[in-house]
């Protein structure tokens, strides 16, 4: 197993950085160019949006859940895990040091394994478990991980349909507070303006924030899942004692196309320089 294929670090997903920034500028640039940005800053606005979408998110969810689910948004900004093509890698190094060695050899080669649920896999294979247990074992951890995935994903969701109702709760004020005065016609304008400032922080909280995150959390949770997926059919091919060719193919198959080709690249030109 290279040094490559035991190091998993950080990849920072730049995409959804910049998507965020790139949206703010874009709004705040439309603002520039029809006003002035200091009418859109409003501190009311923005305590009513954020406190009301925060509290209602409290009511929701216990407190456990939702501070877990902001630990797990970092999820959308970095991606810890291992590439597909790598965890393949990996699992053929399994499977030609057990071939070579014996199941029992796998022991000494998981301490070079990273992946907590491909380590956990092979210590099972390595015990003697038997392949149905090994297999309902796996599959019950990977059906709790998607429950935990989901809990953080509806936590967003939710928070994408309370801001922009909030928005609409700080405008009624506004309008409230508008109609108080309508003895003054001087000034019904800026005050419908404040009041209509609370629904756009409502509804770009929701729709540059919340909503995307869940989505990028829901592509995180495929990914992780089909990734883990891949470690269970191999982990029992390999404990079935198959060729490590034929894992290899079989293992493949989760993969789409193009990633397959460039696996497939990749292992000839490593060939190429081994020869």
């Amino acid at each position: 197993m290279s040094d490559g294929q035991k190091k998993r670090g950080v990849h920072l997903d730049i995409a959804t950085i910049i998507g965020i920034v790139v949206g703010l500028i874009f709004v705040f640039s439309g603002i520039v160019v029809s006003g002035e940005v200091l009418m859109y800053l409003n501190l009311p606005s923005i305590l009513i949006v954020l406190g009301g979408t925060i509290s209602a998110t409290f009511v929701a969810y216990p407190l456990v859940k939702v501070l877990e689910a902001f630990k797990i948004a970092s999820k959308a900004f970095a991606n810890k895990e291992g590439k597909a093509g790598d965890i393949i890698a990996s699992i053929i190094g399994l499977a030609n040091t057990a071939r070579k060695e014996g199941l029992l050899a796998l022991e000494e080669a998981a301490d070079g394994v990273e992946d907590e649920f491909l380590q956990k896999g092979v210590m099972l294979i390595v015990d003697g478990t038997d392949p149905e247990l090994v297999r309902n074992l796996l599959e019950t951890e990977l059906a709790f991980a998607e429950e935990r995935h989901k809990d953080g994903q509806g936590i967003f969701e939710a928070m994408g349909a309370y801001s922009p109702a909030f928005g609409m709760i700080g405008t009624l004020i506004g309008l409230i507070n508008m109609l108080r005065t309508l003895d003054d016609p001087a000034t019904i304008g800026p005050s419908m303006a404040v009041a209509l400032i609370t629904t756009f922080y409502g509804t770009l909280m929701a729709n540059l924030i919340f909503l995307p995150l869940a989505n990028k959390l829901k592509l995180r949770s495929r990914e992780e899942i089909s990734r883990k997926e891949i470690m269970v059919e191999g982990l029992l091919s390999i404990q079935a004692g198959e060729n490590p060719r034929i894992i290899e193919e079989k293992l493949k198959a989760f993969l789409p196309p193009k990633v397959r080709k460039e696996l497939q690249e990749n292992q000839e030109s490593e060939e190429g320089v081994e020869a």
